[in-house]
């Protein structure tokens, strides 16, 4: 099976990818330096390629037997703690694999206290640390903070009831959003919230975008929600899609006394994931 890569600096033709998974690829990541690629599939495997300066050529570098379901997710942390990946998978784990030699890959860290499938991954800006926030079918969304003690030594927090039925979608915000940090989430209940991390580091729902969001909701399964990346602007920005087929831009300007929604023409389909551009 082959996965489709679009570099992400200039407007080039998409790259094939011929992956050799088994079955269908959920999810694809280049490395902060684009130097490295990797995919997850329903096959439970996670590969590794290798990836020249112009992308055109790929090189499977590793295959990573992860999980026992399929696997929805992989997110690179920042190279500035070495070489980590995370995936989650419908087997309910949250897995973190740790390069400790070249191309010969470890699990040092296993999260299995949700109930449900874990749908989607995000690493935290670096300067937060190396944390992790996991979205569960199970209604909530873990967060997890490596101590520095050891590889496998994490804090484990978690947002009970962060949706109804189940969460699909979570992204952390770019630190310009929040000194402590801030994230967005999107959930089975048509609702995306906006969390803020306070002093003592406890999750907190964001009121004034609640109280906005009300007003321009999704009618549906919200399945993915974006927070832009800072590029020198000081507009915040998320973007949102879901089942309704419909794709929402949220912004905050700097001074704004609340959140701005502009609601882009519905789309012919189910709206999966959306993303920004740069970086």
């Amino acid at each position: 099976m082959a996965a489709m890569v679009a570099p992400a600096q200039a407007p080039a033709p998409a790259t094939s990818v011929e992956t050799h998974h088994e079955d269908m690829i959920h999810d694809v990541q280049l490395d902060y330096y684009g130097k490295r690629l990797a995919t997850c599939s329903s096959d439970r495997m996670i590969k590794i390629f290798d990836v020249s300066a112009d992308q055109s050529e790929q090189k499977l570098s590793a295959n990573i037997a992860a999980h026992e379901g399929p696997i929805w997710q992989v997110a690179w942390a920042h190279p500035k703690f070495g070489s980590i990946l995370a995936s989650c998978s419908y087997d309910r784990k949250v897995c973190v694999w740790k390069e400790v030699q070249l191309q010969q890959w470890t699990k040092i860290y296993e999260y299995a206290e949700h109930h449900s499938s874990v749908n989607a991954i995000s690493f935290a800006p670096h300067e937060l640390g190396l944390k992790l926030a996991c979205a569960s079918a199970d209604g909530t969304i873990s967060i997890l903070t490596w101590t520095g003690q050891s590889d496998n030594a994490w804090d484990e927090k978690v947002v009970r009831d962060a949706h109804q039925i189940g969460c699909n979608a979570v992204c952390w915000a770019p630190l310009s959003a929040g000194a402590q940090g801030a994230l967005v989430s999107g959930g089975c209940d048509g609702v995306v919230r906006v969390w803020r991390l306070n002093d003592k580091g406890d999750v907190v729902a964001d009121e004034q975008f609640q109280s906005v969001y009300k007003e321009a909701a999704h009618s549906g399964w919200v399945r993915d929600a974006a927070w832009a990346p800072s590029v020198g602007l000081p507009t915040q920005a998320i973007a949102t899609c879901g089942e309704d087929k419909m794709v929402m831009i949220w912004t905050l300007a700097p001074g704004a006394a609340s959140w701005t929604c502009k609601k882009l023409p519905p789309l012919e389909a189910v709206v999966w994931r959306g993303g920004w551009g740069g970086s």
